[in-house]
């Protein structure tokens, strides 16, 4: 009786054991890892089951887009120039933080109205700039994957914004109050602005990353950057003299209403992914383990019939493993088909008078009183 127990006790666990065969990575879904249900882990960073450090670096074009002294002035372009070094952390597959330092200088033109422009000519202003930034990346395509995508995931869009500190250095030139000359006395437009907390601006953009390996990924990025300064373009800071409409001062600050001039950055960049785990978590789709599960129930061979043989003796339990096809009408009987015989008294349930009590055959289980 006791070991009938024992077999009752540890059949589920060894049932629920064959579910710990390793389920590996496929060529049709890249992106699936996983090592059978039974070491199935939560998924989060803390899990650590993918890389989340990379570095990245890239540079291109950057013009002074929305302010008073402009890098595309008169339908011609003044080329100006980015770089940046990032180091970067994904926290989720959809959500990273990255440390960004930025550099750059644009040039921009600009011409008053009037008579003031007539003398002053078209004027022309470098800015030289350095930004450290704190910068958030949403995961678009991660966020927005469809369910029934099966695709290989190899191209993302991603979002970014943050916030920074900036320094610069401008220099505004015409050919009237801001050029060089001993008589007048006239020098060109110099503005050094320094890192503090007036110099907090702010970021935002989009890029698009395509996966070239496991470690390395290219990107193409462009950012908008609102400076919050109306020196950043080097028209100068206003001052009354600007208000003043009977002045003489040129107001080259003037020119737009807006008050902030603001960045446009278009660059090329390269991430490298760092870790010893062969995938990046920016580019796991948690959905994939599913699909390729799935995939494997849909594609399997063979099919599993249940009751192939049926149950000649109508006990509830197929002949396929039924350890015993003739069990008598009405016996009861355990998961292997056999009669049950609770007092191992070789003597059936079904015909025992003692069912909890052994006793011999003809005397129908039941003891005798010799």
């Amino acid at each position: 009786m006791k070991l009938g127990l024992l077999l009752l006790a540890t059949l589920p666990i060894a049932t629920y054991a064959q579910d710990s065969i390793a389920v590996n990575s496929s060529n049709e879904y890249p992106n699936t890892f996983s090592s059978g249900s039974a070491n199935v882990q939560p998924f989060n960073n803390s899990t650590r089951r993918f890389n989340d450090w990379s570095i990245s670096i890239g540079g291109g074009a950057a013009f002074m887009a929305h302010s008073d002294l402009r890098s595309i002035y008169d339908k011609k372009v003044n080329w100006g120039y980015n770089a940046y070094v990032s180091i970067d952390k994904q926290i989720t597959h959809t959500f990273g933080l990255s440390l960004v330092y930025q550099k750059g200088e644009t040039k921009q033109q600009a011409q008053l109205d009037g008579a003031a422009g007539q003398l002053g000519g078209i004027a022309t202003a470098t800015t030289k700039y350095n930004q450290i930034a704190l910068q958030g990346d949403i995961n678009l395509s991660n966020l927005l994957r469809r369910v029934d995508n099966h695709s290989p995931y190899r191209w993302a869009l991603h979002g970014y914004a943050g916030i920074g500190f900036m320094n610069f250095n401008t220099s505004l030139h015409d050919n009237n109050e801001f050029r060089w000359s001993t008589s007048p006395a006239r020098i060109p437009l110099f503005i050094d602005k320094k890192l503090d907390i007036g110099s907090f601006f702010y970021q935002g953009g989009l890029g698009l990353k395509y996966k070239v390996s496991n470690l390395i990924d290219v990107e193409a990025r462009t950012m908008y950057i609102i400076s919050g300064d109306d020196e950043f373009d080097g028209g100068g800071n206003a001052g009354p003299a600007d208000y003043d409409p009977n002045s003489k001062v040129s107001k080259y600050n003037m020119i737009s209403e807006r008050r902030s001039d603001n960045l446009w950055t278009v660059n090329l960049g390269l991430s490298f992914n760092l870790g010893k785990h062969e995938s990046h978590l920016a580019w796991h789709d948690p959905l994939q383990e599913a699909y390729y599960r799935t995939s494997v129930l849909e594609n399997a061979t063979t099919d599993f019939v249940v009751c192939e043989k049926g149950d000649n003796d109508n006990d509830g339990v197929c002949d396929d493993w039924d350890r015993e096809l003739n069990t008598p009408a009405g016996a009861r009987v355990d998961g292997a088909g056999v009669a049950l015989d609770m007092d191992l008294d070789g003597v059936i349930d079904l015909y025992d008078k003692c069912v909890t009590v052994p006793g011999p055959a003809d005397n129908n289980g039941c003891p005798t009183n010799k």
